[in-house]
């Protein structure tokens, strides 16, 4: 464990023992102090320090003590807000709204050591404390929320953060460009009300005289109204997360109170990443937290690379498109295996590295080369419904990395878990056969996850992922892999249940996939709609704001509950709610006997068919109502 003095000042003594008067910036964040390049506070501070800047670090204030927040006293030029690594509120709560038991970023996982809407309440409390003082907040809950957006927890449309929580900018996307202006023109003498040209940040005016180049986007009075005005707006910002083509946007909230919106930053050359993750960090937690058992997030990630950022996958339920983008960036081979040698010297290191990738691991370029002299092209996608005919799927150097970080010594394996897009890996050249069989030969244990997430082409088509028989295909050219191999090895799915798109009949089709491939889903992920991704426009407005075409939306607990059940119809604990929905689906020829039923009746009647006799059907909804409580004997696991 290394001392501190080995991280940013935390308290006043630290401060002193670099002879520190004042620090230029403090960092406020909702997590624990990690410093380590997977978490977002360590890189946007370290990047600072290499800049010259004199950083401080509070982590975790209380907030309901002003005085928490003075704790380095008023810094020279600004303070910089994060809510964490995670969204505050996804960190709290699960998809049902209920409180979660633990929180991995925080001193021995204990929860309730940040508020909700951390990023709000913190910027808030500053304000309080340092009337004058700029704040900029920035993180995956500012980014995201940047602008008006749907909020799940409380059911309704939010304002931008910016007015919320008292804040001067909003440093949006990964920050590392926008940061550093912004520190460069607060240092210069201007005034942070006169920072309105950075990329990758957000500002508020009071007219638009001196605004140029924008788009207008729908009133928040207007979105308040009508929900489609909202899905109108989200498409437009949407189609504006581009760097090279994004226009400036401007959200109205009244005549004298506007949101402004600059373009996303450009993203990193290859020397930029490097050089981030070349600062001297001390790649674990402060060692004020070892009473408490240190920081449970570490973990996941200490002995893991990060090679890549960005994503041209586009799901429409991930946020990846509007906070790192469509256009891949990624680190040199040299940087990488730099960084595997400090992790094999670690006396922690066991000789296992647990994994190499980024949001998709075998992205190593941008999807096109067009891609870095004119964007990623608007209202097209690069995989769905198929892959682009320019598509550049190659993973020969992904491969050449894999195989020099194997040949380290000290390296046992090297695995690849955070994840592969298999219809990309199915677009190589040779259709993956090179690359699925090494990946099987050296990098996966057991078990492959990918995540097809549903079997509905009418639901993948909603969702941005590729058809069923793609992910057939690559099943299939896995276990041809493994055999060639000699191996028994198996992809495990990751499946969503309610996703917009997915009504009681796609729900059935899911379960009767998990039937015949004979898996059991010990856990199902139901659709969590969090800010600014494009399925959560669609569960707000009813309508896909791409098309502005109807899309059925599961929204009560009920309905959610009974697609959730239907993908784990085995548990006993579901039986009534998996009986219900097969009802309602029309769906009853899958409760009997016979090898292809979900469930079995609760007395012996078997229907016959989709036109089950009124005897059978009545007999059932009978079950269903409760009239006979209790699992069958007999129910299958």
């Amino acid at each position: 464990m290394p001392d501190r003095s080995a991280f940013l000042p935390v308290n006043r003594a630290d401060m002193q023992a670099r002879g520190w008067d004042q620090c230029d910036f403090v960092f406020v964040c909702g997590d624990a102090y990690v410093d380590h390049p997977s978490f977002g506070m360590a890189i946007i501070t370290r990047l600072l320090e290499a800049n010259h800047y004199k950083v401080g670090v509070i982590c975790q204030p209380d907030w309901r003590d002003p005085e928490s927040i003075a704790l380095l006293g008023e810094p020279r030029l600004g303070f910089l807000v994060s809510a964490g690594n995670m969204d505050s509120m996804v960190n709290h709560y699960t998809v049902a709204k209920k409180h979660r038991g633990a929180d991995a970023f925080s001193p021995g996982g204990k929860m309730g050591l940040r508020p909700d809407r951390a990023a709000v309440v913190y910027g808030n409390l500053i304000r309080r404390t340092f009337k004058d003082t700029p704040i900029i907040i920035g993180g995956i809950e500012a980014s995201l929320r940047r602008l008006a957006h749907y909020d799940y927890w409380s059911d309704k449309l939010k304002r931008s953060i910016l007015l919320d929580s008292g804040a001067d900018l909003v440093s949006y996307g990964m920050g590392e460009h926008s940061i550093v202006e912004i520190a460069d023109a607060l240092a210069a003498g201007l005034s942070v009300s006169d920072i309105t040209f950075i990329d990758g940040t957000v500002y508020r005016a009071k007219s638009l005289e001196h605004v140029y180049d924008y788009e207008l986007l729908p009133s928040f009075p207007s979105m308040q109204a009508d929900n489609l005005e909202y899905a109108r707006s989200f498409n437009v910002q949407y189609a504006n997360s581009d760097p090279f083509t994004g226009k400036r946007l401007v959200e109205p909230y009244s005549d004298h109170e506007f949101v402004v919106q600059n373009p996303p930053s450009k993203p990193l050359t290859t020397s930029e990443m490097d050089a981030v993750y070349r600062l001297p960090y001390a790649r674990t937690y402060h060692p004020m937290y070892e009473e408490a058992g240190g920081v449970p997030a570490i973990r996941e990630v200490k002995f893991s690379l990060t090679s890549n950022r960005g994503c041209f996958g586009e799901c429409a339920f991930c946020a990846l498109t509007f906070h790192q983008g469509r256009i891949v960036q990624v680190r040199s081979h040299e940087s990488i295996i730099e960084e595997a040698k400090l992790m094999i010297a670690d006396p922690e290191f066991k000789g296992y590295i647990h994994d190499v990738g980024g949001p998709t691991a075998d992205y190593r370029a941008p999807a096109c080369d067009a891609q870095l002299r004119r964007g990623a092209c608007r209202n097209k996608h690069c995989l769905s419904p198929q892959p682009c005919r320019k598509l550049n799927a190659d993973h020969t150097d992904y491969l050449q990395l894999l195989r020099e970080l194997r040949a380290l010594p000290g390296v046992k394996k090297v695995f690849v878990r955070s994840g592969i897009r298999f219809d990309f890996a199915l677009a190589d050249k040779d259709g993956g056969r090179a690359f699925v069989r090494e990946l099987c030969e050296h990098h996966v244990s057991g078990q492959l996850r990918v995540a097809p997430e549903h079997v509905s082409n009418a639901v993948l088509g909603v969702m941005g992922k590729p058809q069923h028989q793609v992910y057939e295909k690559f099943v299939k050219l896995f276990a041809e892999a493994n055999e060639e191999c000699g191996l028994k090895q198996f992809v495990v799915p990751y499946l969503m249940s309610s996703h917009p798109g997915s009504t009681l009949d796609e729900a059935v089709e899911l379960a009767e996939y998990v039937r015949d491939m004979g898996f059991n889903p010990e856990q199902v992920q139901d659709f969590y709609p969090t800010p600014s991704t494009m399925s959560t426009a669609m569960y707000f407005t009813g309508v896909d704001p791409r098309t502005m075409e109807r899309v059925f939306v599961p929204k009560s607990p009920h309905d959610k509950a009974l697609q959730r059940a239907l993908i784990q119809y085995r548990d006993p604990k579901n039986y009534e709610l998996v009986l219900e929905a097969l009802r309602r689906a029309g769906r009853l020829d899958l409760v009997g006997y016979g090898p292809k039923c979900l469930i079995r009746p609760h007395g012996g009647h078997v229907p016959a068919g989709r036109g089950a006799a009124k005897q059978g059907v009545a007999g059932l909804k009978n079950a269903a109502s409760g009239k006979r409580g209790g699992v069958p004997r007999g129910h299958k696991r």
